[in-house]
């Protein structure tokens, strides 16, 4: 259903609390006494305990508690609330004490929509004094329309699931200048029955005198009036307010603690001004997504997140960040690099320390404007290589037969089964990429560290190895030190004394919502792994999760971050052709991350843009296939099959099943026109390949043909020849989609990721691992099982060992 039904239907049961008998139950106002203004107008309210549409408003869990002081200038605490809640949901305990009586009331709420419009629903129940203090268990509808920056409007009707008793609220909130610093609002409860000059009402405002610290205050038709007092300290806030009876005298306070939603905070001016530094450590492996609970990884977004609002933070002059047991990709470490690259021309200063620091980690590193090394730690810098492990002579012995189907000259996954060293052409595309990877590392490095290029070879290739006194000689770092003194290095850099200001504030500022209204969201959508249907990229969920972003109007643009080696064709088609359902609704940018070759270049084909880092590997259009046989393996460990089939060619694929491995091995190899038939099969999916790339990327088909052949290439390479667009990281897809989508740069977009995570935990952290885990996690296996499952069958991928798998290790 969509949102506009559900608000219509919503609307119709507000419209049928207009037929209203005499309220009993206590009002709006005596049951939400602990509300500053407006229940959707100001700092949310309770948590949806006033109105449950509140909840839809939230972007993390949140937790309030509240109390008063005893009515009448008595000492001690009278009423409280419990108030917790979330995204959609809402869980709240309110005590309240009348004439010496008791109740708690208890409320459970729900809600669905957007930061625009949303609708929600509560049930309240009792404990307690609850005849004496009219308690009734009650059922609530709410709504709350945010159409614009300056206008809130909301509305709740209540009823007895007791008795015929019913109650409806219309609240009013306004900013006249479309943000925090001033908020109008106001309210009014009525039983229909009565004449609208009869309901109880409220009005009153919201001022913002400084960031973090807002006065409130509250006029009742009764007479009576509050005067509050806010203080927020980002994700943490305190309040009090004086509550004045209808005679205007002082008659009980209230206070509130609580934590949750970011807002201005006292932190973002008043405590702290320019000239600080923050810090960042990058202990851990550093990855797309992470379990939600025991698990150490870094998120990658998070930190290109970071390094942005610390750019944009007028606070931070800046930033120290220990790379010590950072493990990362090469790729993710050059899009961090950029990032910082950035945040330094905007004359804010970089300081990195480094203990043990390999090609990649110091090519991070090096980006700094002081390197400070470990007075213990060293500098490894031997160069690259690419090689692969070759398992001819192994299957000989062991008696499995490989008939290799290559028809491409560099689409060499299968030649580890079937040669004994490089081919020709594996050798040219590996030795262009790696190439292309040194030059980048000796050109970023050099310009940095002010070296000439001959100097740099010289260190990789004289020196290797540098301790720390020979990586001060070798300009390669400038300080020694230990991370514990980095505050004193970062006044040495900027020339004079600098405070820390913790990261957790700079993040609280980036996530403060100023405005009302729908958000601008960018989904950031994961295509990871082998491309399967339901593993790796997970093609058969990942299809539907485009799909759905297609359709929906909120999402501005979409960017695909692509890190797959490819895999399964049908897999990579299904997503594919996701991608170009989308663009024809919006935006859509790939990204390419280490590795988005062969099916990984075939789903990111039809995005309206592809960018990749000038050392991911691309392209690899081409299919590899094989068959694998019994050459006797089975006699050597005394294993037989037998069958019984009807079929000419049943018996094609069928073998024994080994033990431990799971793998059938097919009995023989096949015959001269079974080989003819597959090698056409594997031809016109080549050529059906081609064209699609040939579409989606505007080119001619004899242009991809001299481009494919299943010859990888860096994106420094598939930017010259068209198959990316441009040089860049997820951060600049990003900004890419953004602008596409006609987003303004100061717009209030939310990104949005799917999946955010692995799941809930690994559930692998808590067993034993095996033999025959490990055995099942190598990918030389889990890529001959690929292909014993799918016999002869084109597969557009990679092999383990044509692009780095292993994250480098900073130790």
């Amino acid at each position: 259903m969509r949102l506009s039904a559900q608000v219509m239907i919503a609307f119709i049961i507000l419209l049928g609390l207009s037929q209203l008998h005499a309220q009993h139950f206590p009002s709006h106002y005596e049951r939400h006494s602990f509300l500053m203004g407006s229940a959707g107008s100001y700092h949310n309210g309770l948590l949806g305990f006033s109105n449950p549409a509140n909840t839809q408003m939230l972007r993390r869990f949140n937790f309030r508690y509240q109390w008063a002081t005893e009515r009448g200038g008595r000492s001690g605490i009278g009423d409280w609330g419990v108030y917790t809640a979330g995204r959609g949901w809402g869980f709240a305990v309110q005590r309240q004490e009348i004439g010496g009586f008791k109740a708690k009331d208890y409320q459970l709420a729900f809600s669905g929509g957007h930061s625009g419009a949303a609708i929600g629903f509560s049930y309240t129940w009792h404990s307690g004094d609850k005849a004496e203090l009219n308690r009734e268990n009650l059922f609530t509808t709410g709504l709350l329309l945010r159409p614009s920056r300056y206008l809130s409007v909301g509305a709740t009707g209540t009823l007895s699931t007791e008795k015929d008793h019913r109650e409806g609220v219309v609240e009013v909130g306004i900013r006249p200048f479309g943000d925090r610093r001033l908020t109008l609002f106001g309210d009014a409860a009525w039983e229909t029955k009565r004449q609208i000059s009869d309901a109880l009402w409220s009005a009153g405002a919201a001022l913002q005198i400084f960031s973090g610290v807002d006065i409130t205050g509250r006029y009742f038709e009764s007479e009576a009036f509050t005067v509050g007092l806010n203080f927020s300290f980002g994700g943490s806030y305190t309040s009090g307010q004086s509550h004045y009876d209808n005679r205007q005298k002082h008659y009980y306070d209230s206070y509130s603690v609580g934590f949750g939603d970011v807002s201005p905070s006292i932190f973002f001016k008043p405590l702290f001004g320019p000239g600080n530094y923050v810090k960042m450590e990058l202990k851990g492996r550093v990855d797309y997504q992470r379990f939600q609970l025991f698990d150490s990884s870094i998120r990658f977004l998070d930190l290109l997140e970071k390094i942005r609002n610390t750019r944009e933070d007028p606070r931070v002059d800046a930033i120290a960040l220990n790379l010590s047991g950072m493990r990362i990709l090469p790729e993710n470490a050059w899009e961090l690099r950029n990032e910082l690259q950035k945040l330094r021309a905007t004359g804010k200063k970089v300081v990195i320390f480094i203990d043990n620091a390999n090609m990649t980690s110091y090519h991070l590193a090096s980006i700094a404007d002081r390197v400070m090394l470990d007075p213990q730690g060293s500098i490894t810098l031997p160069g690259y290589v690419m090689g692969r492990t070759y398992l001819k002579g192994t299957l000989d012995k062991l008696g499995i037969g490989f008939e290799p189907w290559q028809y491409f000259k560099y689409k060499s996954a299968v030649e580890g089964f079937y040669r004994e060293d490089l081919s020709e052409g594996d050798r040219e595309q590996r030795q262009a990429y790696l190439d292309d990877i040194y030059e980048l590392i000796r050109k970023d490095v050099t310009a940095s560290r002010k070296l000439t290029s001959d100097t740099f070879d010289k260190l990789v290739d004289d020196g290797v190895y540098f301790l720390p006194s020979d990586a001060i000689e070798a300009n390669l770092a400038d300080t020694l030190g230990r991370w514990d003194e980095i505050g004193g290095v970062i006044n040495d850099v900027r020339g004079v004394r600098t405070p820390y200001l913790p990261m957790q504030l700079v993040q609280e500022r980036a996530e403060v919502r100023q405005h009302w209204g729908s958000r601008n969201y960018i989904a950031v959508v994961y295509a990871l792994g082998v491309c399967a249907m339901d593993e790796g990229i997970n093609a058969r969920h990942l299809g539907k999760v485009l799909n759905a972003l297609a359709e929906n109007r909120r999402v501005k643009g979409i960017v695909l971050r692509v890190d797959s080696p490819g895999g399964d064709g049908m897999a990579s088609d299904v997503v594919a052709e996701a991608i170009r359902k989308c663009t024809a609704n919006k935006p859509v940018v790939i990204s390419q991350g280490q590795v988005a070759a062969s099916g990984g270049y075939w789903i990111s084909m039809y995005g309206d843009k592809i960018l990749a880092a000038p050392n991911t590997i691309t392209g690899s259009i081409g299919v590899i296939a094989g068959w694998i046989y019994n050459k006797g393996f089975t006699e050597k460990l005394g294993m037989t099959s037998d069958f019984v089939k009807r079929g000419k060619n049943a018996d094609m694929m069928f073998g024994v099943r080994l033990p431990l491995l799971g793998l059938q091995i097919p009995a023989k190899n096949l015959n001269e026109e079974q080989q003819a038939r597959a090698k056409d099969f594997i031809l016109r999916f080549y050529d059906e390949f081609v064209e699609k790339v040939a579409d989606g990327r505007d080119m001619s088909t004899e242009s991809v043909y001299e481009l494919a052949q299943g010859r990888v290439y860096s994106g420094t390479d598939g930017k010259a020849n068209g198959l990316v667009d441009g040089i860049g990281g997820l951060a600049d897809a990003i900004d890419m989609v953004q602008e596409m989508a006609g987003l303004a740069d100061d717009a209030e977009v939310e990104i949005v990721e799917f999946p955010r995570s692995r799941g809930l935990f690994n559930s692998d952290a808590f067993s034993p691992i095996g033999i025959s885990k490990r055995i099942d996690e190598d990918e030389t296996i889990r890529f001959i099982r690929m292909m014993t499952e799918n016999p002869g069958h084109p597969l557009p991928m990679l092999l383990p060992g044509e692009y780095p798998v292993l994250e480098t290790e900073a130790q």
